[in-house]
C-alpha cells in the first residue's frame, strides 16, 4: 500500500539531465518516441480537460499556464514567450512542468521544459504532416532559422523520410547557425537568400518566426497548389506569419479551436471559418489530404494534451536512462494535522 512518505521525493530532470536525456536516445528518435505519445493521446482526445491556455499578456510578451488532466494525471506547463528576449541575449521561450496524480494531487514528476517543449513542437509538427504532407514529399523549406530550426529538420527527417532542407532567415548569422549544427545529420542542407529561393521545389513550408507583429512571411502568390503549409510561428494574440488569402485557399488543421483561434493565423478569419481538429483526423472521424493539390495548413500554437504527452513520456524514460535526481520537495509530517509540530522539530 501506498504511504505518504513514498510520494515527498519528486523526480526532478534538470537541464543537465535533459540534454543527457536527449544524448543517450539521440534527438531523432527521442522526437518520433515523443510523436507515438502524442498521437495516442490524441486518439482519446475526449478523455481530457481542455482549456485555452491562461495568458498574462504583457507589451512585452506572454506569461502561460497551459493545464491539462485525463481523470488519473493533471499535468501543466508554465511557459513564456518574448520575442525581444533574443536581442537581450536570452531565451525567447522558457518553459518548466509538473505531472501529478490526481487522486492524491501529489506531484509524481518535476522537469525542465525548455528543451522538452522544443523536441515536442517539432515531434508535434512532423506528426501532423504525417496525415497531411503530400506522399512522397523530400524536401522542406525553413523560413526562420531560430531555436526551433533544428528541431523541426530532424523531426521531419526521423518521421517522414525528408532528405533536403532549404533554409532562409532574414538574419543570415542564424542560417549559418542552424547549417552548421545539421552537418552530418544526414540531410542536405542547403542556405538561401531569399524566402522565395528556400521554396522552390519544396513540399512542405514551415514558418517559424519570432517578431510579435502582424507579419507576411508568406504572401499569396508565393505557395502553389499541393504543398503543406507547417505554420508554427505565430502563436499568440497579434503574431502571424500567412497573408489571409493563403488560409482563404488552404484546408486548415488546428489543435484546439477555442485557442487557434485566439493565438493562431486563423485568428486573422472570420469567427465561423471552418478549421479541422487534427485529433478527428488521427482517429479516421475527418479526412487529411485528399489530392495532390490540396493545400493543407497546419495551425499550430501548442496546446497543454502535447506537453501532457512530453511529461507522460519523459517520466517513463527515467528508469530508461537514469538520468533524473530526486527532491525533497513534499513536507510529510508523521501527523498530517501537525505541520507546524515538524517545523518546531526542525529548530530542536
Amino acid at each position: 500500500m501506498l504511504k505518504p512518505s513514498d510520494l515527498a521525493y519528486v523526480p526532478f530532470v534538470s537541464v543537465e539531465n535533459m540534454l543527457r536525456i536527449v544524448n543517450t536516445i539521440g534527438p531523432g528518435a527521442m522526437m518520433a518516441e515523443l510523436a507515438q505519445y502524442i498521437e495516442a493521446d490524441f486518439k482519446r482526445w475526449e478523455s481530457f480537460d481542455k482549456t485555452p491556455r491562461v495568458a498574462s499578456h504583457s507589451p512585452e510578451g506572454v506569461i502561460e499556464l497551459m493545464p491539462t488532466s485525463d481523470g488519473e494525471t493533471y499535468g501543466f506547463k508554465y511557459v513564456n514567450g518574448h520575442p525581444a528576449n533574443m536581442a537581450r541575449g536570452f531565451q525567447t521561450v522558457t518553459a518548466f512542468g509538473v505531472l501529478a496524480r490526481v487522486d492524491t494531487g501529489y506531484p509524481v514528476l518535476l522537469t525542465e521544459m525548455t528543451i522538452l517543449t522544443a523536441l515536442r513542437t517539432a515531434a508535434m509538427s512532423a506528426l501532423a504532416a504525417k496525415y497531411l504532407a503530400p506522399k512522397g514529399a523530400r524536401k522542406m523549406a525553413m523560413i526562420g532559422n531560430g531555436a526551433q530550426c533544428e528541431f523541426q529538420a530532424l523531426a521531419f527527417r526521423e518521421m517522414l523520410g525528408i532528405d533536403t532542407v532549404s533554409l532562409y532567415d532574414i538574419d543570415p548569422a542564424a542560417t549559418e547557425k542552424c547549417a552548421r549544427n545539421l552537418d552530418g545529420m544526414g540531410l542536405n542542407v542547403i542556405t538561401c537568400t531569399s524566402a522565395e529561393e528556400a521554396m522552390t521545389g519544396a513540399q512542405i513550408l514551415t514558418t517559424c518566426t519570432a517578431d510579435k507583429q502582424y507579419a507576411t512571411i508568406l504572401t499569396d502568390n508565393m505557395v502553389g497548389a499541393g504543398v503543406h503549409i507547417n505554420a508554427i510561428g505565430g502563436d499568440c494574440p497579434g503574431k502571424t506569419e500567412l497573408a489571409p488569402a493563403i488560409l482563404q485557399r488552404a484546408d486548415i488543421f488546428v489543435e484546439y479551436p477555442e485557442q487557434t483561434r485566439i493565438e493562431g493565423e486563423i485568428q486573422q478569419l472570420d469567427p465561423d471559418h471552418p478549421v479541422t481538429e487534427l485529433w478527428q483526423v488521427m482517429t479516421g472521424a475527418a479526412p487529411g489530404r485528399r489530392d495532390e493539390k490540396q493545400i493543407t495548413l497546419f495551425d499550430s500554437v501548442g496546446f497543454a494534451v502535447e506537453d501532457f504527452s512530453a511529461l507522460r513520456y519523459l517520466r517513463d524514460q527515467l528508469d530508461r536512462t537514469g538520468h533524473f535526481e530526486m527532491l525533497d520537495m513534499i513536507a510529510d509530517p508523521d501527523d498530517p494535522r501537525d505541520l507546524f509540530g515538524m517545523v518546531r522539530r526542525a529548530a530542536g
